[in-house]
């Protein structure tokens, strides 16, 4: 009954933004401004709330408490199991606003701070570690930790609701049904809406390598391309197909940002880096309660609500795949790999990108903040090709927004399948690609109507709802660590009892 109703409302607004976008785009437009003005306060704290949780966990006694019995062991690599973490986590996302939001930022400040001035690159430098950083990751640390710990520890399903129904309050631990529902619909138009993202900076680069047009029949033949390929790695099973080209990913991600750090301003990006860092961490507090009651400024609902919304929206998907490959690891280990690992590699990424394209404009006069202006998708290419060899890292950021678009829709294909199937660890290839074919269809229907904006709109409307889903999920996760740590203390010391009256 679940899945049918999820399907259907997901159908229904996919009819609607092929028959009417123009009314699917107004109608979530309104009530994402509505959002965004009357619960910005509250993304924030939530975000801000759960990044201090994880810290907590990861550094306090609770931390040696295991995913699992005492005898599991982790099933992948510590290697393997980052790669998959993070490709599935925001690797696509990284690619694409790599450059591009660095030199928006730089074009439109946060208010204050007067635009095309080295203050505004600061500026855009220690906001794109921001919103890329800690907080994101703490918000797929918390669900994915959850998720984890009940099915692992408790022996519950793979399921959102497992923790929520664990609560011992009866009008909360009955909404599990809602809950599961509003996951499925979450992570079909997240997905999709990435989807369609990454299906636009392939066009740009196979523009920039081959001269593809750059339109609506370029983009939809890539997502039935890579729909194909991602249906086919996710069939292999996690594995294999995801495994494998997540680490290829990392891989490739990896020698690309060298590539650019060796032949591009080196000691600028280093310098960037360094002081990003300073003055991410000297206005942390700062930025994360971060409002503007007193300025008519749309900036922080525009871009930090707006990402905040964005991440907690995506929470379910990357969430239950986190928890789906890590068992064996402890609470502290789980943290650690979820949330600090993968804010350095984002601030390195930034760094990296953003630093040489702030460099390219500010320094050489290369405009790249006009190219943003005119197509974001554009950004990377266009600063790729001021350096040397530009023309093969372009085809290397190419192949690697495939391959990310691949990893991101096959991980999808599995959560979706589990989440649909009762929490099933292994769902049928039938159900994989019954998912794969509806969530690509999402991004073509809506591509084709000119409704990617509104889908991604709509993500986000249906990320309030869940932002509260998420609370009442951290709130489960301390109670069952604190009660789970005092009960393995009480086996100890019962433990060291019967040692000491056998001994005597």
């Amino acid at each position: 009954m679940q899945l049918i109703f999820s399907a259907g409302l997901i159908l229904a607004i996919v009819l609607w933004g092929v028959i009417a976008p123009a009314s699917l785009s107004s109608v979530f437009d309104s009530a994402l401004a509505f959002i965004t003005r009357d619960f910005g306060w509250f993304y924030l704290w939530v975000v801000l709330g759960l990044v201090i949780l994880a810290l907590v966990l990861a550094f306090s006694r609770y931390g040696d408490l295991k995913l699992g019995s005492e005898d599991d062991e982790p099933e992948f690599s510590i290697a393997t199991w980052f790669s998959m973490l993070f490709a599935a986590g925001m690797g696509i996302g990284l690619v694409f606003w790599g450059v591009a939001e660095p030199l928006s930022h730089y074009g439109a400040p946060p208010p204050g701070v007067p635009p095309l001035t080295p203050e505004a690159a600061n500026a855009a430098m220690r906001y794109s570690f921001f919103h890329w950083g800690l907080h994101p990751w703490a918000v797929y640390s918390i669900v994915a930790l959850t998720i984890a710990f009940f099915q692992f520890r408790r022996g519950g399903a793979a399921l959102v609701s497992t923790a929520v129904e664990a609560l011992p309050w009866g009008p909360i631990n009955r909404l599990g049904p809602l809950v599961n529902v509003l996951a499925v619909i979450a992570t079909a138009f997240g997905v999709a809406a990435s989807l369609g993202m990454g299906a636009l900076q392939i066009n740009s680069g196979l523009h920039t390598l081959l001269g593809l047009p750059i339109g609506k029949v370029s983009q939809v033949s890539i997502i039935v391309i890579t729909t194909i390929l991602f249906l086919g790695s996710a069939v292999s099973g996690v594995t294999r197909g995801i495994k494998w080209l997540s680490n290829i990913n990392v891989v490739l991600a990896g020698l690309l940002a060298l590539a650019v750090f060796v032949l591009g301003p080196t000691v600028a990006i280093i310098d960037t880096l360094t002081s990003t860092l300073g003055s991410y961490a000297s206005e942390f507090v700062r930025m994360s309660l971060r409002m503007t009651p007193f300025r008519d400024s749309t900036w922080v609902g525009g871009w930090t609500i707006f990402y905040w919304a964005w991440w907690v929206s995506w929470a379910p998907f990357v969430g239950l795949f986190i928890a789906r490959v890590s068992r064996g690891r402890t609470v502290r280990e789980f943290v650690l790999g979820t949330v600090l690992a993968p804010s350095l590699a984002a601030f390195v990424w930034f760094s990296v990108f953003g630093g040489t394209a702030l460099t390219m404009q500010i320094m050489q006069g290369v405009p790249i903040a006009e190219a943003v202006q005119a197509d974001v998708s554009t950004a990377l290419f266009v600063m790729l090709n001021q350096l040397p060899l530009g023309m093969l890292m372009s085809g290397v950021a190419t192949i690697l927004v495939m391959l990310f678009f691949v990893t991101s829709g096959d991980s999808a294909t599995l959560v979706l399948g589990t989440m649909s199937t009762g929490g099933s660890g292994d769902p049928s290839a039938r159900v994989k690609i019954a998912w794969g074919v509806l969530i690509s269809g999402i991004a073509i229907s809506l591509l084709l109507a000119g409704g990617l904006k509104a889908v991604q709109t709509a993500t986000i409307v249906f990320a309030l709802p869940f932002a509260v889903v998420i609370v009442l999920m951290a709130i489960a996760l301390w109670r069952g660590v604190r009660d789970d740590w005092e009960e393995e203390q009480r086996r100890e010391r019962a433990l060291r009892r019967r040692m000491r009256e056998v001994l005597k």
